[in-house]
């Protein structure tokens, strides 16, 4: 792209120019020369990731003399913590040509989110009151919490690529109509057993600490998963798939424990944790998930599978908090 910017060119400012009634974004270079960015500030865009496009909204807007244009864009529907800087050439114009493009993609890699499917007796049969009980013990340990004050919480940082796993995951469920294909493997279980044997060949020998973090996650996990780590349209799949004294973390995988990622900060703050052992549970935990992340393909699917007979609720649905 040619932009006819002298290789004295060294900072940039990005301006919403409020003076043009276009609110067009426009660099000042240091020879004072302006010239517009294709997207301006606040402007609604596509933007694609894994063959799938979301919808984004441009917050600031950079020129970088090594990488050129660099847009800071905020996903609609998520949380800031999921803005990131994109390349110009993973951007698109939010026009009907390309939100058709967008439609057809989804219903390329899926069921038309606004297709009607038949409610089968399974989408309408009630949880048995031995799920029902299992559930409210759960609840029990995990609801009934009050709202936390963000910076109180430890900083369990996910890697980039593993927070485009939980989007494309979320895509999958609430937009696509898909499920993670039961039971996984690896399982849960199976993944922390295989950290620890990682751990345990790189260091030599490893502390009790590490097999009682192991523990604790798989803990964890089997009372969060019923009551905050499912979409509205996995309930049904999870009663079928977890009878009684069948433990999510026998049958569920990298999928969703990596969604526990995202509530352990506040789970771990309403348990009190003493703050010298939460600092070193803090390092183990992002040395895990960077093993996650090392692991990426091995341990996570690239595709989900369309169940029959499930309610597909989708337009209802938003995404895990995070």
């Amino acid at each position: 792209m040619e932009m006819g910017i002298s290789k004295t060119t060294t900072s940039t400012e990005v301006t919403d120019d409020n003076s043009n009634s276009s609110s067009t974004t426009h660099t000042q270079t240091r020879n004072h020369i302006s010239f517009a960015a294709p997207y301006a500030v606040g402007e609604k865009v596509l933007t694609n990731h894994s063959d799938c496009l979301y919808e984004a909204k441009v917050r600031q807007v950079e020129y970088r003399n090594t990488k050129g244009w660099q847009f800071l864009v905020h996903y609609l529907g998520w949380k800031k913590r999921w803005d990131e800087w994109l390349d110009l050439d993973r951007l698109m114009k939010h026009t009907e040509e390309n939100m058709r493009k967008k439609h057809d993609l989804d219903e390329k890699l899926g069921n038309d989110k606004n297709a009607k499917v038949p409610r089968g007796s399974l989408a309408k049969s009630k949880p048995t009151n031995v799920s029902r009980g299992r559930k409210r013990r759960n609840e029990s340990v995990i609801k009934g919490k009050p709202a936390v004050d963000p910076d109180k919480l430890v900083n369990i940082q996910i890697p980039p690529t593993l927070k485009k796993q939980l989007v494309d995951d979320c895509e999958f469920i609430t937009h696509l109509g898909k499920l993670v294909k039961l039971p996984r493997t690896p399982n849960v279980k199976g993944i922390l057993k295989n950290y620890f044997d990682y751990r345990l060949k790189k260091c030599g020998s490893v502390g009790d600490s590490v097999e009682e973090i192991m523990k604790g996650l798989s803990c964890y996990f089997d009372k969060a998963l019923p009551v905050m780590l499912l979409y509205k349209n996995e309930r049904q799949q999870y009663q079928e798939a977890c009878p009684a004294n069948v433990f999510p973390s026998a049958i569920y995988g990298a999928e969703h424990l990596l969604r526990l990622f995202v509530k352990l900060p506040e789970l771990l703050f309403h348990a009190s944790v003493e703050e010298e052992t939460l600092m070193e549970l803090q390092a183990h935990l992002i040395d895990f998930l960077r093993f996650l992340q090392k692991n990426q393909s091995t341990f996570f699917l690239s595709t989900y599978h369309v169940a029959e007979g499930i309610e597909n609720s989708t337009n209802k649905q938003v995404c895990l908090p995070c």
